[in-house]
């Protein structure tokens, strides 16, 4: 069953169950419109997978990588569905990402491949802002990947049976599709990055891995409507703004 996340009319923080036209929590049902709809979860920490496709490598003239590419954003990245991302000031080329996003569901340390699905609480769509103007002189990304809002994340937080082995993962730009792929042309399985991120650092719960994008990354502009798709989960979308 999917989850979503959002502030109710009286400020009040939820976790309820989506449905076509709003969201429930106890007894109270609410439109769309009353409400905000957040982020899924509230990350302490966002671990982000490079180049785990083998076409969008190819798009930036990259080698794959013989093992995951790690890096990290922080919780000031995350952002909802609805909600409007502030380029930063100055940068002329701010590109989009389309990924599937895995939110962990417990505190979690050297685990297995075999074990990893035991410690995802679920999947949504996010997408990985990314400042290219700096990304490419710097080496730890941190005015590429962690200005405020890059992150995304939404609409809501689906079970993991319910989004295939081969769920499609696309990007629709101002109503046209740019990106469109599939989790099956992974480099790295989701259990592969668990097992290989928790060998490193402990996970706790709320943490999100993103998976990485496909091909097809492009310029963001002022006014740019955004919309990220991952089958089985949903639609995120936000606009854009300089």
């Amino acid at each position: 069953m999917a989850t979503m996340r959002f502030r109710d009319p009286a400020g009040s923080i939820r976790t309820g169950t989506p449905t076509d036209d709003g969201v429930e929590f106890g007894d109270e049902s609410y439109a769309l419109d009353e409400v905000d709809v957040l982020a899924p979860c509230d990350p302490s920490k966002i671990v982000c997978i490079g180049l785990n496709y083998a076409d969008h490598a190819e798009e930036e003239g990259m080698d794959l990588p013989d093992r995951p590419l790690l890096f990290l954003k922080p919780p000031n990245a995350v952002s909802g569905h609805g909600d409007t991302v502030t380029l930063p000031e100055g940068k002329e080329k701010v590109e989009h990402e389309a990924e599937l996003a895995v939110v962990i569901g417990e505190q979690c340390r050297n685990v297995a491949a075999d074990d990893a699905m035991d410690v995802v609480a679920g999947f949504t769509c996010a997408d990985d802002v990314s400042n290219r103007d700096d990304q490419r002189v710097e080496q730890n990304w941190v005015r590429g990947k962690a200005f405020d809002n890059a992150c995304p994340l939404g609409p809501v937080l689906a079970d993991p049976e319910d989004v295939p082995d081969d769920a499609s993962v696309e990007l629709r730009l101002n109503g046209e599709t740019v990106q469109s792929s599939s989790r099956a042309e992974f480099v790295f399985s989701v259990p592969e990055l668990i097992e290989e991120i928790t060998q490193y650092m402990t996970l706790e719960a709320g943490d999100v891995i993103i998976t990485g994008t496909p091909a097809g990354v492009g310029e963001l502009e002022d006014g740019d409507e955004v919309e990220v798709e991952v089958e089985g989960v949903g639609t995120l979308e936000h606009t854009v703004a300089r």
